[in-house]
């Protein structure tokens, strides 16, 4: 080889190298990745009922935290066979970025496990955590942990979240899900997964209390189960005693993952206000959209100015609306019940209408308010063909301004990671 043909080959080499060293500075250095990536997920995040809890919690000139949020946009929600989906197809789309077919669970329409944003974190060595209001063993967590073609099986999908453990976190309700008969569960195969799942080095907490004083000092591996089933409605909130708040589960989440250096990717279910919708309890549905905003208030005070947080709708059930004319500052209970033109003020499309006395909530240690009239009665409601809304903060949330699809979430998440 001549001296100059070395020397040609040397200059590349080092060109090279120049450029490989300018792309690591400027992903590492210029263009870094947020350090905390948070995602709510609830139902009917829509307009006809971001605009119903506005005006229920203080008037029509009222504005909720997360519409503060500078990034807006719709998503379409379609299953791969049905124009509605249900929690299963819809959660699946923006944790897996694949549309599925109804009822399946982390799977693909043949049945095949896909890869989900946790498992996107995990390998990215980031900090996960999920929390729920509801059952931790419900549909929309355990699509980030489960993989199974039915979402009713509760029990599966609770002996899964044992048996992965790839969570550092985990907070919210189902604790039947988890214990055998003999101590009170549902579990007829003897499993105690609470006890497998503290052999394996998480903290167990139960109450809120517990949930405060977990070590902070180490590397968070916690499971928290604060309910037999789901937690209780906010206006139920004193009977269920030490239970926290869906605002106090994402502080206590992010205070604990934060101290991986690597950051954190943290899931948030606000399961209650589907399990209102579905039994047409407008108002308690409307208070639970609010116990999402104060957890969306608590994620942007303690995650930092520089965290991605996004707020999705994933599906629309029953078809709320408010009605009538009531005044510019009517609020409360002045837009509940019949209104000033003799009509009911809050009203479905599907669901089991007005009942007198509704009796005791399932799981809970009180009754439940009456619900609305429903246009077309049914045992529960039914989804509805809907855009939801999402609002979103901080590094890639612009992207998700417009008309986008439920996988553009999982896409732009992925991304960031």
């Amino acid at each position: 080889m001549s001296n100059r043909v070395r020397n040609r080959f040397i200059a590349l080499v080092c060109l090279l190298a120049f450029v490989a060293g300018g792309f690591l500075f400027y992903v590492n250095w210029v263009v870094q990745k947020p350090f905390a990536i948070i995602l709510f997920l609830t139902d009917n995040l829509s307009t006809s009922a971001l605009t119903a809890a506005r005006i229920y919690e203080g008037g029509s000139d009222n504005r909720l935290h997360l519409e503060k949020f500078p990034h807006l946009g719709l998503l379409t929600t379609q299953a791969n066979d049905f124009a509605v989906s249900d929690t299963a197809a819809s959660v699946t789309a923006i944790a897996t970025g694949r549309k599925v077919n109804n009822r399946s669970v982390g799977v693909d329409s043949s049945g095949k496990p896909l890869v989900n944003l946790i498992d996107l974190a995990r390998s990215q060595s980031r900090a996960v955590g999920l929390v729920s209001n509801a059952s931790i063993s419900d549909t929309t967590p355990g699509v980030f942990y489960a993989k199974t073609g039915d979402p009713h099986d509760s029990l599966s999908i609770a002996a899964q979240l044992a048996d992965t453990s790839n969570l550092d976190v985990i907070l919210g309700g189902g604790e039947a899900d988890f214990l055998p008969e003999h101590k009170d569960g549902r579990r007829k195969d003897g499993r105690d997964l609470m006890l497998e799942m503290r052999g394996k080095g998480y903290d167990i907490a139960r109450n809120k209390s517990e949930l405060v004083n977990t070590p902070s000092w180490r590397a968070p591996k916690l499971l928290g189960i604060f309910s037999a089933g789901n937690l209780a409605f906010v206006d139920q909130i004193e009977s269920a005693g030490s239970q926290p708040s869906l605002a106090e589960m994402v502080q206590q989440a992010i205070q604990l993952l934060q101290f991986n250096r690597k950051g954190y990717l943290l899931i948030v279910d606000a399961g209650l206000v589907g399990k209102a919708a579905t039994q047409n309890e407008g108002e308690r549905m409307l208070r639970e959209l609010l116990a999402l905003d104060n957890a969306v208030a608590a994620a942007t005070a303690f995650a930092g100015e520089n965290a991605l947080i996004l707020v999705a709708g994933k599906q629309s059930i029953g078809g709320l609306k408010l009605n009538g004319y009531p005044f510019r500052n009517d609020r409360g209970v002045a837009v509940v019940g019949i209104n000033s033109q003799g009509i009911p003020s809050l009203t479905w499309s599907t669901g089991p209408g007005s009942r007198k006395d509704s009796g005791p909530a399932s799981d809970s240690p009180v009754s439940a308010p009456p619900n609305e009239p429903s246009a077309f009665p049914t045992p529960a409601a039914v989804g509805i063909a809907e855009d939801g809304i999402i609002v979103g903060s901080g590094p890639g949330s612009e992207f998700l301004e417009g008309f986008k699809d439920n996988t553009d979430v999982f896409r732009v998440v992925s991304e960031k990671l």
